[in-house]
């Protein structure tokens, strides 16, 4: 599960995928697509941002619903928490940060 989530996040594009789903969760394809042109200035095609997000899905980082014809995707942390949880240990202190 960690090589799908750390591949799924080496992508820049996929990482902007996943900032635009932070901002609103539940798009559709064409939103995503249009938010990535208009926003980010990407001109990637449907294909190619559905390729992205079957990654991402894979990953486990975005979830998908159906309602109707419409299909909507939600962003999932819960893979991200794993991941942070297995190298971080509660027990030792954050390191100082240098006050100059």
């Amino acid at each position: 599960m960690a090589d799908d989530l750390f591949k799924a996040l080496a992508d820049g594009t996929r990482r902007t995928i996943l900032d635009e789903l932070t901002e609103k969760s539940g798009q559709t394809l064409f939103e995503i697509c249009a938010r990535l042109s208009m926003k980010h200035g990407l001109g990637i095609s449907r294909q190619a941002v559905s390729q992205h997000l079957a990654v991402l899905e894979a990953a486990g980082l975005v979830e998908t619903r159906r309602e109707g014809r419409y299909k909507f995707h939600d962003l999932n942390v819960a893979p991200l928490r794993h991941i942070t949880e297995r190298w971080l240990d509660p027990r030792t202190p954050e390191p100082d940060k240098d006050p100059s």
